[in-house]
């Protein structure tokens, strides 16, 4: 099971975060398109309380695809660029994923940081090791 099947019927809001970070979360396709949980995530961050931006076209790839990066570098590059803008059109603090290798690939632009999800939750619960 993926960590968010774990969470989603969790009574999270009971955890009181309190957050105005503003977020844009890039759905990877290993979650929308292997294991059909598109939403989900988003779904629960936004119980949380995470201010969640709207994503143009979030059905996109960032280009990462698991080798894809490695075996054609100019044209997951330009997929990274284009899902980066689409990403930062609402202008978020940070951009949150739950896929290591889309993590890596869109910070490789250098632009907005990027965090895995549970990163964020756990940086927004204040444990010691978060900060």
């Amino acid at each position: 099971k993926d960590l968010v099947e774990l969470l989603r019927d969790e009574p999270l809001e009971t955890l009181g975060i309190k957050t105005d970070q503003r977020l844009a979360f890039h759905c990877p396709c290993t979650l929308q398109h292997a294991q059909k949980l598109g939403g989900e995530v988003e779904r629960v961050l936004t119980r949380l309380g995470f201010n969640l931006t709207t994503v143009p076209d979030g059905h996109l790839c960032c280009g990462s695809a698991g080798t894809y990066s490695i075996t054609q570098p100019a044209i997951a590059r330009q997929l990274r660029d284009n899902r980066m803008n689409a990403l930062e059109s609402g202008k978020p603090q940070v951009i949150a994923t739950a896929n290591i290798g889309c993590q890596t690939h869109l910070a490789s632009a250098g632009r907005t940081p990027v965090r895995h999800w549970i990163e964020l939750i756990d940086a927004a619960l204040g444990t010691p090791e978060s900060h």
